[in-house]
C-alpha cells in the first residue's frame, strides 16, 4: 500500500464491485476509497496522477458492467455525507454529486420546484446524471444547472458556470472530473400539484421497469426519434436468454441477471441484441450500459 501512504483508512484493495453495482455481477477492484471531504478526494486524485494510477468513480452502479476479472487503478466512490448534502436557497438547490438523483427529484417536488420531476425513476447518482445529462423526451438535467464544483483528474478543485459546461444528448464536458457539488436553478411551482405529477410519473416509469428485486441494467440509449425496447422487440428478441443473462420481460430494453449469471452473459446478450437489430432492422444500437 505504499502508492496511498497516508491514505490506509480510506483506500482498501481488492473491494469486490458485484456489491456495488445493480447487476451484482463482477471482480474486484485493485483499489477502492470513499474520501471524506473534497479536499481527500481531490489528494486521492493528485496522488493517483504522480502514480500513474487510473481513476474511476462509481455512482449508484445502475449503469454499470464490471467485467468478472474486476478492474485495475482506484475506484472512487462519493458515499460519505459530505458529498449527499442537499439544501434549497431562494429558487436554488445546492446538491452532493454523490446524492441519489430520486431524493434530489423528491426533494425539488417538496421545496415546491418544478423541472426535475421528469427524471423520477430514473437512477443514479446526481453527479452521474449530470456528467451524462441525464433525462428523458421532456427534457434533460442540464438546461438547470447553474453551477458545479469538480476536481480535476489532474487533483485540482475548480468551479464552472453554466455557460462554461456544454450540455448535449446524454453527454456533457464533464468527463474530465468528478462532480463534487451542483447548483440547480429550477422554477417555482406549487409543491400538492408537483407531488400529484410525480406521483403519476412515477407510477409510468416503474411500470416499464423490472421490478425492485430483480438485478437489472439498461442496455441501450433510445435512437433518436425511436424506442430501443420497441427496436428489439421488432427484431423478435423478446424473451432472449444467453446463459444466466435474459431481456426483462417488461421491457426488453433491461437485461435481468439471474443468480447463476455472470459479466460475461452479459457481454453476450449485448453483441446478440445489437447484432440482431443491425442485421434485420438497419439501426446501429448505441450502448447506456458503461462496461469496466
Amino acid at each position: 500500500m505504499g502508492t496511498w501512504s497516508g491514505f490506509e483508512k480510506v483506500v482498501r484493495q481488492s473491494e469486490l464491485l458485484a456489491m456495488h453495482t445493480w447487476l451484482g455481477l463482477g471482480g474486484p477492484a485493485q483499489y477502492y476509497a470513499e474520501p471524506r471531504t473534497a479536499e481527500e478526494l481531490a489528494a486521492l486524485v493528485l496522488r493517483a496522477k504522480q502514480e500513474g494510477v487510473p481513476v474511476r468513480v462509481l455512482g449508484a452502479g445502475s449503469n454499470i458492467l464490471v467485467r468478472d476479472e474486476g478492474v485495475s487503478g482506484l475506484v472512487l466512490h462519493l458515499g460519505c455525507p459530505a458529498f449527499m448534502d442537499m439544501r434549497s436557497q431562494d429558487n436554488r438547490i445546492v446538491v452532493g454529486g454523490g446524492a441519489s438523483l430520486t431524493r434530489l427529484v423528491t426533494f425539488a417536488a417538496h421545496e415546491g420546484f418544478g423541472g426535475l420531476e421528469t427524471l423520477v425513476a430514473v437512477p443514479g447518482t446526481v453527479g452521474g446524471a449530470v456528467q451524462g445529462n441525464a433525462g428523458t423526451h421532456s427534457g434533460d438535467i442540464g438546461e438547470w444547472v447553474r453551477r458545479v464544483d469538480v476536481v480535476t483528474l489532474s487533483g485540482g478543485m475548480e468551479t464552472r458556470t453554466h455557460r462554461e459546461i456544454l450540455f448535449s444528448r446524454r453527454k456533457s464536458t464533464l468527463d474530465d472530473s468528478v462532480i463534487v457539488e451542483v447548483e440547480l436553478e429550477l422554477t417555482p411551482e406549487d409543491p400538492v400539484d408537483l407531488t400529484r405529477r410525480l406521483h403519476k410519473l412515477w407510477i409510468l416509469r416503474k411500470a416499464g421497469q423490472p421490478l425492485g428485486h430483480q438485478n437489472s441494467a439498461r442496455l441501450f440509449k433510445d435512437p433518436r426519434g425511436a424506442s430501443a425496447a420497441e427496436l428489439i422487440e421488432a427484431a423478435g428478441l423478446k424473451g432472449t436468454q444467453v446463459g444466466g443473462a435474459t431481456l426483462c420481460e417488461r421491457n426488453v430494453n433491461f437485461v435481468v441477471a439471474e443468480a447463476n449469471c455472470s459479466a460475461d452473459d452479459i457481454l453476450r446478450i449485448i453483441d446478440t441484441v445489437r447484432t440482431q437489430v443491425q442485421n434485420r432492422l438497419g439501426v446501429q444500437l448505441e450502448l447506456d450500459l458503461e462496461i469496466w
